[in-house]
């Protein structure tokens, strides 16, 4: 029976959103049910296509994401696979009618990583349209449960929240991609001469993506609120470490929230929910 494979498919879903990321697996857990398994089928559709990009590097990467793209689509359209990650994201997809597009998107900044090492301004924010906006449009539909006017209302809040998301991971991540892949994400950044004037700029773009992806948080239906708003906690907690650390410091090391102090932001964000300030 084609459901005890989709079970299955589901759990390799969720293994690979609690081994890849903490933060996420915690904000996954504070959505009401029903929306967890979904998210998780994204997550995990998302960090294959992140592993072959950033990862296998002893392998002939642009044509393991030609097969991944070529598997996604006909996925999509057969509404089943053999790749169990890819399985239950078709499942989520035809279920809550996720546009191709944004499919198209992602898969396109993926792309990007194998060639791009340098980025100008428009493809920097092409790469932060496919990379970010578009996962926290999918995750919108999932949220929005075939409500398209309330999709509609609330995708650019969407969208600039996965776009503060993203450039924070830029900030944090900025010695391995610019060390180990060569990588320099943000346009007219010279980083052999990073400086603080150049780090508060960066700083100053995030915080005004941040203050309009909360107001859209607080928009969101009750059964998404807490985990997103979790998720808007945790990075913040990182933007503000990464604005207490210098500069130099940021680009020889990777800034990181240890466990406990996630657990924490878990019981201070639950108690914020209980509390109904957000």
């Amino acid at each position: 029976m084609k459901e005890l494979f989709d079970k299955v498919s589901l759990k390799c879903s969720r293994y690979v959103t609690t081994s890849y990321s903490t933060s996420f697996s915690l904000g996954i857990k504070c959505l009401e049910k029903p929306l967890r398994d979904p998210i998780c089928s994204i997550y995990g559709f998302v960090r294959f296509a992140d592993e072959i990009v950033d990862t296998f590097h002893d392998y002939d990467k642009q044509d393991l994401l030609d097969r991944f793209k070529a598997d996604t689509y006909k996925a999509i359209d057969e509404k089943i696979s053999l790749n169990p990650i890819l399985n239950s994201f078709q499942h989520t997809v035809n279920r809550y009618n996720i546009d191709l597009d944004l499919i198209e998107k992602f898969l396109y900044s993926m792309e990007m990583d194998l060639t791009k090492t340098q980025y100008n301004q428009s493809k920097y924010e092409e790469y932060i349209l496919g990379s970010a906006e578009v996962v926290g449009l999918m995750c919108l539909k999932v949220f929005c449960n075939g409500e398209l006017a309330q999709y509609e209302r609330l995708k650019p809040y969407a969208m600039k929240l996965g776009s503060a998301f993203q450039k924070i991971n830029f900030l944090r991540d900025l010695n391995a991609d610019y060390v180990e892949m060569g990588r320099t994400y943000f346009p007219g950044v010279e980083l052999n001469n990073f400086d603080e004037k150049e780090k508060l700029e960066i700083e100053k773009d995030i915080q005004e993506d941040f203050s309009m992806g909360l107001e859209g948080i607080k928009k969101l239906p009750k059964s998404s609120r807490f985990g997103v708003y979790l998720a808007y906690v945790y990075y913040y907690a990182l933007f503000n470490k990464i604005r207490r650390t210098p500069s130099s410091s940021v680009l020889n090391k990777r800034i990181r929230i240890p466990n406990q102090v996630k657990f924490s932001i878990l019981f201070y964000t639950y108690l914020k929910h209980r509390l109904n300030i957000i």
